[in-house]
């Protein structure tokens, strides 16, 4: 079977995360992704995707992008019953270890998607997104590599296409040269006000935060950082 061609290859964004396989699944997890994913997983979008319509009653829609072994998800989901929430995270073990989450505190408002969240992005309408979470993505920490990072100007005029006026975006990073890249990216948009009163407000957790396992084993070169920015 041909391959894609070159056109289609230059079309296609660069990944923006790593691997999206690593250790054999745990027997239960394995049983969750075979029988319990399909309950769960986003259909790949025909067309235009009102994620507002998966949740049928819920006051609002909040997304988080590479949720990684799905803590923050869950704790989130657990909190905020009335709000819908969408995971994207590529990884199956992350996208498995939701699944227990899900299943251990009978989550009914959550929808995974295991793929680029971006493919996602370019399907919802305008406005349709309350809040967003990115914490700790990928930081490809090498030079050489920094292209691959999320947080490009690309990646935010579609952020900023699906969120309703007013929503807030929480970006958190543990690498100091992601942190400044990223909050210059957000603030040369030109649609996202940063909300910081003071350095408190990005030095320490938000309140509703819970820890991560990523978080918890400080792999990055700075303590974490945390933006609040708002749609305008």
């Amino acid at each position: 079977m041909p391959g894609p061609d070159k056109d289609t290859l230059k079309a296609r964004p660069i990944r923006s995360f790593g691997r999206t396989g690593g250790r054999p699944l745990s027997p239960r997890q394995q049983r969750l992704v075979e029988t319990g994913l399909e309950a769960f997983r986003i259909p790949a979008p025909e067309g235009a995707f009102d994620p507002r319509a998966l949740f049928p009653g819920k006051d609002e829609v909040w997304l988080e992008i590479g949720f990684g072994g799905g803590e923050h998800l869950v704790h989130q989901a657990a909190t905020n019953r009335q709000t819908g929430f969408i995971g994207c995270e590529p990884f199956i073990e992350g996208v498995a270890k939701a699944l227990a989450g899900i299943e251990d505190n009978q989550l009914t408002n959550v929808r995974l998607w295991p793929d680029d969240a971006r493919d996602l992005l370019a399907a919802m309408p305008q406005g349709s997104i309350a809040r967003v979470f990115i914490l700790f993505p990928d930081p490809w920490p090498k030079r050489r590599q920094q292209k691959r990072r999320l947080i490009q100007p690309a990646f935010l005029a579609a952020l900023h296409r699906v969120l309703a006026p007013g929503a807030h975006v929480r970006f958190a990073t543990d690498v100091a040269s992601y942190a400044d890249e990223a909050l210059l990216a957000f603030l040369s948009h030109g649609g996202f006000d940063w909300t910081a009163q003071s350095a408190d407000d990005w030095r320490r957790p938000p309140a509703d935060h819970v820890t991560t396992r990523y978080e918890s084993k400080k792999l990055g070169d700075c303590d974490p950082i945390w933006y609040d920015l708002a749609r305008t």
